[in-house]
């Protein structure tokens, strides 16, 4: 009598096949996930070197930093900010850009030094305009040296 009831038990049901595809898509994000922090806190030395990954990274800062000057230009045309300031956020904000897309420390570098480091002479002009019409008691006119700002970062190689 006993061993007929062992006849209705058995081992356990297999998974269906789409559990499959749940876990593989699963480790795929964790994956993915994690190469996706790596990349994004590698330092920008590295990630210039970086063949792919290198020209997305400066057409996203290019794309980054001029918005910056954009968005500053138009406060300073709405009114929000005086010329001097402006001129200030811009050139620091250019000074970042150069930094990040060069290695070299822009933000502490006068502008003799500017004009006579190799990579970062083109931008040397810009930033003697900036510099004018932060400490100058003139009028200067900060949506042409805004543009011009933005000029030098979008053909910036």
């Amino acid at each position: 009598m006993p061993g007929d009831l062992l006849r209705y038990l058995g081992g356990p049901a297999g998974f269906s096949w789409w559990w499959w595809i749940v876990a593989a898509l699963c480790a795929a994000g964790i994956i993915g996930w994690y190469a996706g922090v790596f990349v994004w806190t590698l330092p920008p030395a590295r990630l210039r070197r970086l063949p792919v990954l290198g020209s997305l990274h400066s057409r996203l800062l290019r794309r980054r930093f001029s918005r910056s000057i954009t968005t500053i230009a138009g406060h300073h045309r709405a009114g929000g900010m005086p010329a001097a300031h402006a001129a200030a956020a811009i050139s620091r904000t250019l000074r970042s850009f150069l930094y990040v897309a060069t290695g070299a420390r822009a933000q502490y570098m006068h502008i003799d030094d500017i004009a006579g480091h190799h990579a970062l002479a083109p931008a040397a002009p810009v930033i003697s305009a900036l510099n004018d019409a932060q400490f100058s008691t003139e009028h200067t006119d900060i949506d042409r040296v805004a543009s011009a700002a933005v000029e030098v970062i979008r053909t910036w190689t």
